[in-house]
Parts: C-alpha cells; structure tokens; sequence
C-alpha cells in the first residue's frame, strides 16, 4: 500500500474511533497566539506506532537527543525554513539515528484511545534474558550500588556543605 492510500485508510479507521482530533491554542511565528482545532486520525496512529517502535530499537541516548531536538525541528518546519542549512542538519542527524526503526508494531483503536498491543523488529533492543534483573553474562546487582552511590554523590556533597537550596 502506498504512504498516501495507508494514510488514508488511516484516517477512516482512526477517524470512527474519534482518534486524531486536536484543540490547541498555539504560539504564532509573529508573536500572536491563536486557537487552532486540527483533524489527524492518521497521523495520530502512525505517530504513535513510530514512538512504540523507537521504544524498542532505539538506544536511551539517542531517544534523549531525539527529544530534546523535536521542538528545533518543528520549530524550523512551522515557520517555513524547511530549506535551512539548520534544518538539513537536524535531517542528517534524524535521518542516521531512525536507520534501526523498523518493524511491527499492533495498535488497538477505541473510543479515542490508540493502545499499543505488541512490537517487533529485527532490530530490537529488548531482550527478555537481560531484563530480569536475574545473573546473567550482562547485568550484575552489585554494579547497581556504586552506580547509585556515585550518581548521587554531588547531591551527598552538597547535604554536607549544608546547602539544600
């Protein structure tokens, strides 16, 4: 199927199940603010299946880089400077980490609600032999003591300085 025909076969399904709809008051470019009521059934689901598969395949940094960079980009995008050199580097950077994000990825649409039922990629992330918190070659629980013991120590320094705001 083609982006186009998924797109609208999304907004069909996903628009019945009252998905998608949007009441915002927003930041104009040119300092106003304005109300802006959208309808994107579609773009909904398929936002949120693409989250579910970043979940799984992509690392934590690159989720935090990702996140803290969304607003640039949407930014550059609302006020028109889709062909800055800003912009095209934000793509490259995008482009490279959404290389693994691929995969399946079953949604459940109801009564405005998107639930996420499952995932899978080739390229997950996850493996259930890891995340038990159980012996493995890979994670050992006493590692997690002085992880948190020097996690924490800037804030045990300053206890002991006396400064607590």
């Amino acid at each position: 199927m083609s982006p186009a025909k998924l797109l609208a076969h999304l907004n069909k399904l996903a628009g019945k199940n009252g998905i998608g709809r949007v009441d915002l008051v927003e930041n104009r470019y040119v300092g106003m603010k304005a109300r802006g009521v959208y309808e994107t059934p579609g773009g909904t689901v398929l936002h949120v299946a693409h989250r579910a598969m970043e979940s799984l395949t992509l690392d934590r940094e690159v989720l935090h880089i990702r996140d803290s960079l969304i607003s640039k980009y949407s930014e550059l995008v609302y006020n028109g400077y889709w062909f800055s050199p800003e912009r095209e580097a934000l793509q490259a950077l995008i482009d490279e980490a959404q290389k693994p994000v691929t995969g399946t990825v079953r949604l459940s649409l109801y009564k405005g609600n998107i639930t996420v039922l499952g995932r899978k990629s080739k390229n997950s992330l996850f493996d259930k032999r890891f995340a038990t918190f159980e012996a493995d070659d890979v994670y050992d629980q006493s590692d997690a003591e002085g992880f948190i013991r020097l996690n924490a120590l800037r804030l045990r320094i300053r206890a002991m300085l006396g400064r607590r705001g």
